[in-house]
C-alpha cells in the first residue's frame, strides 16, 4: 500500500493532467522562441554578421526543424503520459511521433528539391514524392486508429470476463511505475544525444551536415529500442492480469509494429516509407481483428 501511494505521487507530480497542460504550454512558448531564434541566426549568418558554417543557417526552411523537435520532445511526454492509461494510446502516440518525423523530413526534402522536368530522375524529388505521399496515408490511418480504440482498452468488464481489481490495480501501478522511469531516462538520451549533434553541427561543416541528416538516427533509433523493450515488458506482466489470446495476439502485434517502425530508421529512400508505412498499417490491422474478438466475447455472453 506504501509502494503504491509512493508511486502514485510521484505520478501525480510528473505526468498528471495539471503537469501536462502545463508542459504543453512551456513546450510551444520555448517552440516558438527558438523558431524566431533561428531565423535571426539566418538572417544574420546571410548577411556575413555571424559566421556559422552549417546547412542548418543557409534556408528559412531549415528553421523548421527547430519547434519541430520540440513538438517531437512533448510527443514523447505525450506517449509516456498514457501509456498507464491504455496501451492502444500509447501505441497510437508511437504512431504521431514517427508522423511527425517524416513530416519534418518534408520541409527538408523541400530545401532540396531542384523543380526540373525529370523529376522522377532526382532522388531528391523522389524523396519529397515519398514523404508527401506517406504522412497522408500515415494521418488516415492513425484517424482510424483512433476511432477503433474501444473505451472498455483499460477496464474490458462488457465482455463478461471477471476481473480481478486488484491485479488491474497492480498491473496500473506497473505501468505507472515504468512511465515514471521513462522520465528521466528519456530527458538524459534527448540531452545527450543533441548536445552531441549540436557540437558537431555547429563546429565543423562536414559533420555538420552528416549529423543534419542523421539527426532521426541520432535519438529516435534509440527512443524506439527503449520503446520496445518496454512493448516487450509490458506484454510479459499483462499476463498477470489477461491471458486471453486475443489480448496477448495484440499486445504481440504492437510490439512487432514498433520493431518495424525502429528498422525504418536503418534504411533510406522507399525502403524507409515502405517500413512506416506498414508499421503503421500492420498495428491498425492488429487492432480491428482485436475489436472483431472483443465483439464476439460480448455477442457470445449476452446469448
Amino acid at each position: 500500500m506504501k509502494r503504491e501511494k509512493f508511486i502514485n505521487k510521484i505520478f501525480e507530480r510528473i505526468l498528471s493532467d495539471k503537469i501536462k497542460e502545463r508542459s504543453e504550454r512551456v513546450i510551444l512558448f520555448i517552440a516558438i522562441i527558438s523558431y524566431v531564434v533561428h531565423l535571426i541566426l539566418i538572417l544574420l549568418a546571410s548577411y556575413d554578421v555571424v559566421q556559422i558554417d552549417s546547412k542548418l543557417f543557409k534556408s528559412p526552411i531549415s528553421a523548421i526543424y527547430t519547434p519541430f523537435s520540440f513538438i517531437l520532445v512533448y510527443e514523447v511526454y505525450l506517449l509516456i503520459f498514457y501509456l498507464p492509461k491504455s496501451i492502444s494510446y500509447y501505441i497510437g502516440k508511437q504512431y504521431e511521433i514517427i508522423t511527425l518525423i517524416v513530416i519534418r523530413r518534408i520541409f527538408k526534402d523541400i530545401g532540396n528539391l531542384e523543380l526540373t522536368s525529370k523529376w522522377f530522375d532526382s532522388q531528391d524529388d523522389l524523396q519529397f514524392t515519398y514523404d508527401t505521399i506517406t504522412s497522408l496515408i500515415l494521418f488516415l490511418i492513425i484517424y482510424y486508429f483512433y476511432q477503433n480504440i474501444k473505451k472498455r482498452d483499460t477496464t474490458e468488464d462488457e465482455t463478461g470476463y471477471r476481473i480481478d481489481r486488484d491485479k488491474l490495480a497492480k498491473f496500473i501501478g506497473l505501468k505507472k511505475a515504468i512511465a515514471i522511469l521513462l522520465v528521466p531516462l528519456l530527458l538524459a538520451l534527448a540531452g545527450y544525444t543533441f548536445f552531441v549533434w549540436a557540437n558537431a553541427a555547429v563546429s565543423n561543416y562536414e559533420n555538420g551536415v552528416i549529423a543534419f541528416k542523421n539527426l532521426n538516427n541520432i535519438f529516435f533509433d534509440e527512443f524506439f529500442t527503449v520503446l520496445i523493450i518496454v512493448d516487450v515488458l509490458l506484454l510479459l506482466t499483462s499476463f498477470f492480469h489477461s491471458d486471453r489470446f486475443h489480448k496477448i495476439i495484440r499486445n504481440s502485434g504492437f510490439i512487432i509494429s514498433t520493431i518495424l517502425i525502429k528498422m525504418s530508421f536503418s534504411t533510406d529512400g522507399v525502403g524507409n516509407n515502405a517500413l512506416i508505412i506498414g508499421a503503421v498499417v500492420f498495428g491498425f490491422l492488429i487492432l480491428l481483428i482485436h475489436n472483431k474478438f472483443e465483439k464476439k466475447s460480448t455477442s457470445e455472453v449476452s446469448s
